[in-house]
């Protein structure tokens, strides 16, 4: 059994100190543990590493042949000792993350590139993808992700306010009138995002309802499903951070606003919260940080966005 590290640190010191006593000394052991180590030791490989005498020791030829590999092995531990060390002071290392589309296009990209900026020696792998990604599987560190959680494995972390809209440009409106109730909204043409051409799209407030909606456009992409609504193409039904700025400037209308959509909170999604590295630690905070200060739409208003920003705030 090779796997005693206190045990082939004290052969190494008796090699170095040229006494049990004077490495007794420097280990800062009694002179009884550090026999005890060195009998072990012998006994687990078998063979004895050390002629002792009252006067002297001197190493046996399997005992220098072994005392060889002992130095390498332990050199090596205190590399690997250092390095993580090193790297729960530095950020360095690679930082492996997911993001919606659309969302990372325009908010996270920005926010990585001031953090790699502050870390030079960090490297980033960002991945923009609407597909809910399996963390375990991939390895990576962190999903930034639109909606609630159901995996109880996973650590969830808040990170912005944020709600549903359902909207579309004014050219739609104009041609295809304005819905007034959920319950029309089966007539309009509507762009729908994922693999499948129907979709329940849900309201809360006064009164819940459910509406079966079927796709005129079907798309898998977020940024092309706000593209089309741009052009007039149908109703969509998007996250306020993609289209809150088109709807400030009255590119997009928001329709039956006094009927709330489910809560969908942004969340930073972790494998587990537990001893994370120091990147991953950091990059939460600013990525939390960075996320909150580019908020600006409280003028849209929606109850669910003012609950959101309560619970973040109390944080």
């Amino acid at each position: 059994m090779l796997d005693d590290l206190p045990a082939l640190r004290a052969f190494a010191q008796i090699v170095a100190a040229g006494s049990m006593s004077a490495a007794a000394r420097e280990l800062a052991l009694p002179l009884s543990v550090v026999s005890k180590r060195l009998a072990q030791l012998e006994k687990n490989v078998g063979l004895r590493l050390l002629q002792r005498t009252t006067r002297r020791q001197t190493l046996t030829s399997e005992g220098a042949m072994f005392h060889a590999r002992v130095l390498r092995i332990l050199e090596e531990v205190a590399q690997a000792e250092s390095l993580l060390t090193h790297s729960r002071r530095e950020v360095e290392g690679l930082l492996r993350l997911s993001a919606p589309a659309e969302l990372g296009r325009q908010y996270i990209v920005p926010i990585v590139a001031g953090f790699q900026r502050r870390h030079p020696a960090l490297q980033v792998q960002l991945e923009l993808t609407d597909t809910v990604v399996n963390l375990l599987e991939t390895g990576q560190d962190m999903a930034i992700r639109f909606g609630n959680v159901a995996d109880p494995n996973l650590v969830v972390r808040r990170l912005a306010p944020n709600f549903r809209v359902l909207c579309a440009a004014p050219s739609y409106l104009a041609q295809h009138g304005t819905p007034a109730r959920p319950a029309e909204l089966s007539a309009h043409r509507c762009i729908l995002i994922g693999d499948s051409s129907r979709a329940d799209w849900r309201f809360e407030g006064t009164e819940s309802a459910s509406v079966r909606v079927a796709a005129t456009f079907l798309t898998n992409d977020g940024q092309a499903a706000h593209a089309l609504a741009l052009q007039g193409s149908g109703l969509v039904v998007k996250s306020i951070w993609d289209v809150g700025d088109d709807l400030l400037a009255g590119r997009l209308q928001r329709l039956l606003p006094q009927h709330s959509m489910p809560a969908a909170p942004l969340q930073a999604i972790l494998p587990h919260g537990r001893n994370l590295p120091l990147r991953v630690r950091l990059f939460l905070d600013y990525l939390q940080a960075g996320l909150t200060a580019a908020w600006r739409w409280d003028a849209v208003g929606d109850k669910n966005a003012e609950i959101s920003l309560e619970a973040d705030q109390r944080r």
